[in-house]
C-alpha cells in the first residue's frame, strides 16, 4: 500500500530549503519548516513570502492561493516539532558532519516509518543514511534551484534503500508537479557530475589565459545556445559551493578533471564567492545583485582597430553548407564575394543553394525580393584560384582534411595579392599547419563560423603564434561588420566551444556505457535542470557520431588527458555505422 505523505518537514530554510517548503505547500501538503534559531527562521519565512509575492505579481498565483499556501507552513526552531511528519527533507549546508548530525537527531524524533530525505547535491546519501537506525528509509531528493520553478528532482537510491520507498517518493514528486529521475548514489549524481566537470574546465581555460571571461561565456551562449556562460553561472551558484561539489567528486573519482581548479581556491580564500559577495569572476553592483559593473578586467575597446586592413572583396572556397552560408553572410552585408568551386557545375549549384536560402527568407518576410536580387548580384562563381587574386579576404571552407586545406593555402599563397587575409573555417585542425603551407604565415588566421552560418552569431577568431596583430584586428572588425560576435582564442585543439563541449559529451557517453543512466534520462536531466537547448545525446546524433569522435580524438591527441579519451561505446557505434540522424541510427533510431 502506498504511503500517504500528508505532512512534510523541511530542515534548513535557506534559498533551497525555503523553495522546497514552498513547492510542497503549493501542492496542498502541510509543511513544518525548521531552522536553527529564530533569526534564521525569520529569514526563511521572508524568502517564502518574497517568492510567493513574485508569483502573484507574475500571475502564477492568486492572492487567495498565496494566503492558503502560506497558511500550510508552520515555522519552528525545534526539531522535536517534526515528530508527526511522514517525510522529512534535510536542506542544511553542504557539510557531511552537519547533515549526519541532523539525520541522527531526526531519526530519534520521528516514527520508524517516516522517510528521511537529503537535498544534498553531491554528498554520499549512503554515508548520511548510516547515521540513522533506518538507512533503508533514507533517500536523496535533490531539487534544483529555484525549486519552485525547475521541474527535475534527482531521486537518489542507495544500495539499501527499500524499493517501495523509491516508488512512494516518485509518486509524491509527480503529485506535486515534479519530474523524478531515479539514479544511484555517486558523487555529483547525474546533472552536477556533468555540469561541474564542464564548469571546472572553463575555469582552467580562464586560469591559463586562453581566453577572456567575456569570450568564454559568449562562446558557450552564442555557440551552443546555453542560457549562461560557465563563469557567469559559477558566480550565480557560488564558487565555494562549486568547489565543495568538485572536491566531493574528486575524492570519489580520483579524476583530476574533477579536482577544483587552483584559481577557484584562491578566489574563495580572497572572499570572491560570486554574486553573493559582489565579486567573483565578474564584479557586481552590490552583494546579491545580478547587475555586472565594469572592473579592471572589463574590455576597454580595441585600440588596434585603427590598424585594420581594408576589406571590400571576399573570396570563399568550397561548396558545402558552411561555405554557402558564409557566402550568404558576406553578400547580404554588401561585400562582393567570389565563390570558388572545383568545377563550373559545382559553382552554379553552390550559388543555387544560396538562392534557395534567400528565397526561404523572402517567403518568411525576412528579406525583400529586391534585397535578394542585390545579394545574388554580388556573388561571382569561379573555378580558377587566379580569380581570387584581387580579394582582400579569402576564407577556406573545404573538407576537414589537413592535406586538402594545406594544398588550398599553398595555391592561395601563389595567387593572392600581398596583404590579403587568409582564413580557415576549421573547427579542430591546427591553423598553424595551414599558415605553414604559405610564405606569409602572418596573414593567416582562423575564422570558425558555426552552422548554419547565416543564423549563428558566434565566430571564433583563432590566432596562431605567427598571426600579425593587424590581421587579428581585421578579423574582429569584419565579424562585427557582418553582424557576428567574435571571440578570441589561440590555436589550440577545439578552440573554445569544442574544447568545452566535447569532454562534457564524452562524459555523458561514459555514464551510459557504465549503466548509470539512460541517454533519455541524461537528456531530460540536462535540459530540465540546466536549461540546455538539447540533451547531450540529441546533440551527438545531430552533429554526427563520426564527426564527434574525430573531435574527441583530436582533443585527446593534443592534450593527452586521460579523461578526454573517447568512450569505447562511441568507437563501437561509429564502427557499426550508427552515425546519428544522417544514417537514421545513432544513440537513437530515426524514421
Amino acid at each position: 500500500m502506498a504511503r500517504e505523505f500528508s505532512t512534510v518537514g523541511v530542515v534548513g530554510l535557506g534559498i533551497q530549503g525555503a523553495g522546497v517548503a514552498e513547492v510542497f505547500a503549493r501542492a496542498g501538503v502541510a509543511v513544518v519548516g525548521v531552522e536553527v534559531d529564530l533569526d534564521a527562521l525569520e529569514r526563511g519565512r521572508a524568502l517564502v513570502e518574497h517568492s510567493t509575492e513574485r508569483a502573484v505579481a507574475g500571475g502564477k498565483l492568486t492572492e487567495v492561493e498565496r494566503d492558503q499556501l502560506l497558511g500550510r507552513i508552520t515555522y519552528t526552531a525545534r526539531l522535536a516539532d517534526l515528530a508527526d511528519c511522514d517525510l522529512v527533507v534535510e536542506a542544511v549546508t553542504e557539510n557531511l558532519e552537519l547533515k549526519a548530525g541532523v539525520f541522527a537527531e531526526v531519526d530519534r524524533i520521528t516514527p520508524p516509518d517516516t522517510v528521511l530525505a537529503t537535498n544534498t547535491s553531491s554528498l554520499s546519501v549512503t554515508e548520511i543514511g548510516v547515521h540513522t537506525g533506518r538507512p533503508e528509509r533514507v533517500i536523496g531528493m535533490h531539487f534544483f534551484n529555484p525549486a519552485p520553478v525547475l521541474k527535475l528532482v534527482e531521486v537518489v537510491r542507495t544500495v539499501v534503500t527499500e524499493p517501495d520507498v523509491i516508488t512512494d517518493v516518485e509518486n509524491l514528486l509527480r503529485r506535486i508537479g515534479k519530474t523524478p529521475l531515479v539514479i544511484g548514489d555517486r558523487a555529483g549524481f547525474l546533472a552536477n557530475s556533468l555540469l561541474f566537470s564542464y564548469l571546472n574546465h572553463a575555469v582552467l581555460m580562464y586560469e591559463q589565459r586562453y581566453a577572456t571571461r567575456e569570450d568564454l561565456d559568449a562562446a558557450m551562449k552564442y555557440g551552443c545556445g546555453y542560457p549562461m556562460g560557465p563563469l557567469a553561472l559559477l558566480d550565480l551558484i557560488g564558487l565555494d559551493i562549486a568547489s565543495e561539489i568538485l572536491d566531493t567528486m574528486y575524492k570519489q573519482s580520483r579524476d583530476r578533471l574533477h579536482a577544483p581548479a587552483p584559481l577557484l581556491k584562491q578566489m574563495i580564500t580572497a572572499g570572491m564567492l560570486g554574486r553573493k559577495t559582489g565579486r567573483g569572476f565578474y564584479t557586481y553592483q552590490e552583494p546579491g545583485s545580478p547587475v555586472v559593473v565594469p572592473d579592471v578586467l572589463t574590455p576597454q575597446g580595441k585600440a588596434e582597430e585603427a590598424l585594420t586592413r581594408e576589406v571590400q572583396r571576399v573570396g570563399v572556397i568550397g561548396t558545402g553548407t558552411m561555405a554557402t552560408g558564409i557566402v550568404e553572410v558576406f553578400a547580404k552585408k554588401g561585400f562582393d564575394v567570389v565563390l570558388r568551386a572545383r568545377s563550373t557545375d559545382k559553382a552554379s549549384a553552390a550559388v543555387g543553394k544560396v538562392r534557395k536560402s534567400l528565397d526561404r527568407a523572402v517567403a518568411k518576410g525576412r528579406l525583400t525580393e529586391a534585397a535578394r536580387d542585390e545579394t545574388l548580384g554580388r556573388i561571382t562563381p569561379a573555378v580558377e584560384f587566379e580569380e581570387l587574386a584581387d580579394c582582400d579576404l579569402v576564407i577556406e571552407a573545404v573538407a576537414e582534411d589537413l592535406a586538402v586545406k594545406r594544398a588550398v593555402f599553398g595555391a592561395l599563397d601563389e595567387v593572392c595579392k600581398p596583404g590579403t587575409v587568409l582564413a580557415t573555417t576549421t573547427s579542430s585542425l591546427p591553423v598553424i599547419e595551414c599558415a605553414a603551407a604559405t610564405s606569409r604565415p602572418g596573414d593567416v588566421i582562423g575564422l570558425h563560423f558555426f552552422n548554419p552560418a547565416p543564423v549563428m552569431k558566434l565566430v571564433e577568431v583563432v590566432n596562431t603564434i605567427a598571426t600579425d596583430a593587424d590581421v587579428v584586428a581585421t578579423a574582429h572588425a569584419i565579424c562585427a561588420k557582418v553582424g557576428k560576435h567574435p571571440v578570441h582564442c589561440s590555436d589550440r585543439a577545439g578552440f573554445i566551444v569544442n574544447a568545452l563541449l566535447f569532454p562534457y559529451l564524452n562524459d555523458a557517453v561514459k555514464m551510459v556505457a557504465g549503466h548509470y543512466a539512460t541517454g533519455d534520462d541524461i537528456d531530460t536531466a540536462m535540459k530540465a535542470a540546466c536549461g540546455l537547448p538539447m540533451g547531450p545525446f540529441e546533440l551527438l546524433d545531430v552533429v554526427g557520431l563520426d564527426v564527434s569522435l574525430a573531435i574527441e580524438r583530436t582533443l585527446y591527441n593534443e592534450f593527452r588527458e586521460p579523461g578526454f579519451a573517447p568512450s569505447p561505446l562511441m568507437e563501437h557505434l561509429v564502427t557499426a555505422g550508427r552515425l546519428g540522424r544522417k544514417t537514421g541510427k545513432g544513440f537513437r533510431d530515426y524514421t
